[in-house]
């Protein structure tokens, strides 16, 4: 997996950690433990930069981090979301798309929605909804969510998975001389 110092800092991982190996992380950046990294995830802190993730939490496949960021424990960041600059409190859901910018602060429990734009310098409260472009807060994050987390399963669970059961396969093993099944 790509992993550069920069500048003589160089990138802390948890050993219970699991880092997908086309990930790439540069410089100051520390992930906790328990945390998930996932395929062609960027986490890059290159100038003054500081980037933290707290223990438990999941950076999905085409993640970009960037900027002075820190991530609260069981932070959930989905597909293609871009955090640049900004603090996420404990247990926050950044869904598919979705882009938080410098400076925002976002609170524990919070959702921000698939494809919304957090902008920069917001401030949002606990347990709240961010939709839209920009975002808005539209109202509480249903109590169903804190009450269906669950430290043994969803990608704190890939942590072990991934380390025990992916491999590589090569391009050999799975091209057939035979023409395919699907027509």
């Amino acid at each position: 997996m790509p992993i550069y110092e920069f500048e003589g800092k160089i990138p802390k991982i948890g050993s219970g950690s699991y880092v997908h190996p086309t990930a790439v992380i540069i410089g100051d950046v520390i992930i906790g433990e328990k945390c998930w990294i996932g395929p062609n995830a960027t986490i890059r802190a290159d100038s003054n930069n500081k980037i933290r993730v707290a223990d438990g939490s999941n950076i999905q496949d085409n993640v970009v981090i960037h900027g002075n960021t820190t991530l609260g424990p069981f932070s959930h960041i989905g597909h293609s979301a871009t955090l640049h600059g900004a603090t996420l409190g404990e247990h926050v859901l950044v869904a598919i798309n979705a882009v938080v910018l410098d400076g925002a602060n976002i609170g524990d429990w919070c959702t921000i929605a698939a494809g919304a734009v957090v902008a920069p310098r917001a401030i949002v409260p606990p347990r709240k909804m961010i939709m839209g472009v920009p975002g808005a807060i539209v109202g509480d994050v249903p109590p169903l969510r804190e009450g269906g987390f669950d430290e043994t399963t969803g990608y704190i669970a890939l942590v072990q998975r991934y380390k025990d059961g992916l491999r590589e396969v090569p391009l050999e093993q799975v091209q057939s001389q035979e023409e395919t099944v699907m027509r």
